[in-house]
């Protein structure tokens, strides 16, 4: 029987920035980038400290994109398993290049450290910002991306042979661009209660033979569905219980899915059950700045739907826009348009819908 490494396992070639360093000799690396290191090297240091304690569990702040930030404990070895899944789907080989550019403050900047010392990957560091790539002349065999940060790294994006992208659905003109880039970008799906990804989607490079769309479970995992039509996960590698989501899915098999909107977000207007991220995805290819789709009470509809734009565009150029498209059915279609400067986010920013709405009224 195989015995699984723990995390006090750290591989022999376990690299940061052309340095080998031992379980002990990360001890002193922490130490040092917290008390010399600029912010994002001491959210590192800080992390590396909490993995090489004795704790069995480190805690973990959640995005707070679907409610109030939070701290969860998470094992681990639960970490440990998820970078096992994600090195056996993706075929990484110890000595394989990896970026780091996401906060490590955060479950995906923190898996990419655990991907990294427990595989055997040579791990760089850039600051997280908008544009991780600026400047760079290394080739990377793996990195993980915001939607944000891929955005405005398409024109250097040769430089990543297989991307992961999360935090937000990837669309419209982005999507498109994607498909002429020899990088490998998967979507990715997860929450910090699952440990980063626990299912993820091919962006580009279809072929007649893998034509897939959607969701594909990572090793070990299993969804079904509640009576809602929400996806419910079974993941004992990575969660000790069965996590009953608030995403409703389209169940293609135990091990896919397609992703149809959050629950707590869909819209009963006149009786119609609208899904905003459905409708967002059709709006997508037409509204090149940041939106989204929510509602507004109504005497007679009980909710009108409603879109809500970032920047200073003129609210009837985008509505004669999306008549002169017609990709919307007409209960789909947006009432009014709101116009707002700029949109309440997260620290990892992603939008806040309630906060921005509540912000315009």
């Amino acid at each position: 029987m195989i015995t699984k490494p723990t995390y006090k396992n750290i591989h022999h070639r376990f690299r940061v920035e052309n340095r080998f360093y031992s379980f002990d000799d990360l001890k002193e690396v922490a130490y040092s980038l917290i008390k010399e290191g600029v912010p994002f090297e001491q959210e590192i240091g800080e992390f590396l400290m909490d993995w090489l304690d004795d704790s069995p569990y480190i805690e973990v702040p959640t995005s707070g994109s679907t409610g109030t930030p939070k701290k969860i404990q998470i094992l681990k070895q639960h970490m440990v398993n998820s970078a096992l899944a994600t090195g056996d789907f993706f075929q990484l080989s110890p000595g394989d290049s990896a970026l780091l550019c996401l906060p490590a403050r955060f479950i995906a900047g923190k898996m990419m450290l655990v991907r990294a010392m427990i595989l055997g990957l040579e791990l760089s560091l850039v600051a997280p910002g908008s544009r991780p790539l600026k400047g760079t002349k290394e080739q990377f065999d793996f990195s993980a991306m915001t939607p944000q940060q891929l955005s405005h790294s398409m024109k250097e994006l040769s430089h990543i042979k297989k991307l992961i992208i999360g935090g937000a659905a990837i669309q419209g003109e982005l999507l498109e661009k994607l498909q002429h880039k020899h990088t490998k970008a998967y979507a990715t799906y997860g929450m910090t209660e699952t440990v980063s990804h626990v299912a993820v989607k091919k962006l580009n490079h279809f072929t007649k033979e893998q034509p897939k769309r959607h969701y594909v479970a990572m090793p070990n995992v299993s969804f079904t569905q509640d009576d809602r039509g929400c996806l419910v996960i079974t993941a004992p590698d990575v969660c000790a219980e069965t996590l009953v989501t608030n995403d409703v899915v389209n169940l293609l098999s135990p091990s896919e899915f397609e992703w149809v909107g959050r629950f707590d977000n869909v819209i009963n207007s006149g009786g119609i059950k609208l899904f905003p991220e459905s409708i967002e995805v059709k709006l997508a290819n037409i509204l090149s700045t940041p939106f989204f789709i929510t509602s507004l009470p109504d005497a007679i509809l009980g909710e009108r739907l409603i879109l809500v734009v970032e920047g200073t565009n003129d609210t009837t150029q985008i509505m004669e826009l999306m008549k002169g498209n017609a990709v919307l059915l007409p209960y789909e279609f947006p009432k009014e348009v709101y116009v707002t400067k700029e949109f309440k986010r997260t620290s990892n920013g992603k939008i806040q819908r309630k906060e921005t709405l509540a912000s315009l009224f």
